[in-house]
């Protein structure tokens, strides 16, 4: 078929999570909250880890990336919202939107190699304890992490120059707070194929929880099994989390063009997942809270010399 009323766009509608004027200031109180503690928390997970030398290990090493992907991943979607809030406006520019695409496809890519990599990490500790420090060494993790920037950098690169050459209709109207991929293609009068890169990675964390799991079944011990279940609890959690909401923003958004279920829905994805990843990774770590800790008593102390240095004569 034909596009009809194709034109050639400069910018893009944002219809947001409500489009009620008084419930606008709780809405920018809200996620302006929802996005300090994501930052913050992140921050301190990747400061407790780089200050403690016993945490310089492959599970730590991947966990600080996953927060350093988790503050990128919220600044690429929640800062515009909160200005448009302010500004009272909806607008994106194209070009906006095509880079908010990119950045926010690459992040997401990010933290499914990361996440798959944790699990990698955990299969090795559990099912290879004996060989685990020579699998997972440095330069391993290293080149893991390397791979997996410049394939969801590249991957990010197809889909925004496929993205590109899309042809929009009169309706530019995006039921989101930001430039999902998917609500875009969903505009296009002209026809097109985008790969998912959200499947290859979640094979592989099902592939090594399965072989986790047989290996845990096989413990003759209870505590062997408890102790080796407690090590990849939190991964567990996390990977729940992350795939069951951005399953769940797909689902919607295939389910209806409505705004408000497929953008509610987004927020758990976008916004809740990152800000509890550091909950989720220091309530039960004792290693974290025990990095944390030390890194507060060192800045604590830290300050109380300068501060006494400059009382000094």
């Amino acid at each position: 078929m034909e596009p009809e009323n194709v034109t050639w766009i400069t910018e893009f509608l944002l219809l947001g999570l409500s489009e009620e004027p008084e419930l606008q200031p709780l809405v920018f109180g809200f996620f302006l909250s929802m996005y300090l503690i994501t930052v913050f928390g992140n921050l301190l997970i990747i400061l407790a880890i780089s200050s403690d030398s016993h945490l310089h290990t492959p599970m730590y090493f991947f966990l600080s990336n996953l927060s350093l992907v988790d503050i990128c991943f919220i600044s690429t979607t929640i800062p515009k919202m909160l200005v448009n809030i302010q500004t009272q406006s909806k607008v994106i520019t194209y070009e906006g939107c095509i880079t908010q695409m990119y950045f926010y496809v690459l992040f997401v890519g990010l933290d499914n190699f990361i996440l798959t990599m944790m699990a990698y990490d955990r299969f090795v500790a559990i099912c290879h304890p004996l060989h685990y420090t020579v699998i997972m060494n440095p330069q391993l993790c290293e080149l893991l992490i390397l791979v997996s920037w410049i394939m969801s950098a590249l991957t990010s690169l197809l889909q925004s120059l496929m993205a590109l050459r899309l042809s929009f209709c009169t309706d530019l109207e995006i039921p989101q707070f930001f430039c999902e991929l998917n609500q875009v293609i969903q505009l296009a009068c002209s026809n097109t194929f985008l790969s998912n890169m959200v499947m290859i990675p979640a094979k592989g964390i099902l592939y090594s929880y399965t072989k986790i799991l047989s290996s845990i079944h096989g413990m003759a011990s209870a505590q062997g099994k408890y102790k080796a279940f407690s090590t990849c609890a939190s991964h567990l959690s996390v990977v729940s989390l992350f795939y069951c909401t951005s399953l769940g923003v797909y689902l919607s958004s295939a389910a209806t063009h409505s705004s408000h279920p497929s953008a509610t829905t987004s927020v758990m994805y976008t916004v809740v997942t990152p800000m509890l990843n550091p909950f989720i990774y220091s309530l039960r770590n004792k290693d974290i809270k025990g990095a944390l800790k030390g890194f507060f008593v060192k800045e604590t102390t830290k300050g109380a010399i300068v501060l006494g240095l400059k009382k000094c004569p």
